[in-house]
């Protein structure tokens, strides 16, 4: 059965408002899906996924198999630069999120659309690299590594443009990606981006030279999620 998919694009939001948006949403499609189980296929309720897409202010999310050591400042002056930080429940090592950059946030049941969390992760991969071929940017995936890379077999010149950490309690997922649109890629010089420190990181607007239509790019990665993941989707205001 063809999924459906509310999208909704929070556009600028406060990490922890965010997060704690997900949580609802999270404890909604788990809750719909635990009263289906008892019923006929035809008394079931609809049990929409969700897209959602967002920018936050600048902030460093670490998480669980996070290490304090990959944070090379302290918090003190995270907040002179106007940045929060956050120890939160995904996978993964700390990244950062800030103005122009899409990050996204799908909570998909994993069951309904009859994937495991590699091939989810694999999914999401292929859309943002069919995102940036659409731009004539080269991307790819890196061997032992999640998220989306460029010149990955040139020493010395790998580097990641959109990462990738994800949650998944019952087979439902949260949290999602970061996509480095027009990012100001200054505030990674404060971290070990994802645990890595002899990796670079790199946006559309490095690449290209110039400043991307934020929003055509949003329009068309929403476009190649539904398309890669084979659903109908809902736009909600």
């Amino acid at each position: 059965m063809e999924q459906k998919v509310i999208f909704k694009d929070l556009e600028q939001v406060e990490y922890a408002e965010a997060w704690d948006y997900q949580k609802k949403l999270l404890g909604q499609v788990q809750e719909i899906k635990k009263y289906n189980i008892a019923l006929p296929i035809c008394e079931q309720n609809i049990n929409y996924n969700y897209l959602l897409f967002c920018e936050h202010p600048h902030v460093y999310t670490m998480g669980k198999s996070g290490s304090d050591k990959n944070l090379l400042v302290d918090e003190g002056y995270l907040k002179e630069k106007g940045a929060t930080f956050f120890k939160i429940d995904r996978g993964g090592d700390i990244t950062y999120h800030g103005p122009g950059q899409i990050v996204g946030y799908p909570i998909f049941d994993l069951e309904a659309f009859n994937l495991g969390v590699k091939q989810y992760i694999h999914k999401i991969e292929v859309a943002v690299i069919r995102t940036l071929e659409a731009y004539e940017i080269k991307s790819e995936r890196l061997n032992g590594a999640t998220g989306v890379w460029l010149d990955t077999q040139i020493p010395g010149k790998a580097r990641k443009i959109c990462a990738i950490g994800v949650k998944v309690s019952r087979y439902v997922t949260m949290h999602g990606f970061a996509f480095n649109v027009n990012t100001n890629l200054d505030y990674y010089n404060f971290i070990n981006p994802c645990g890595f420190t002899d990796k670079g990181v790199t946006s559309m607007e490095k690449e290209l030279g110039g400043k991307i239509d934020f929003v055509e790019v949003k329009k068309y990665l929403m476009e190649q999620f539904a398309g890669v993941f084979e659903y109908d989707y809902l736009i909600m205001g």
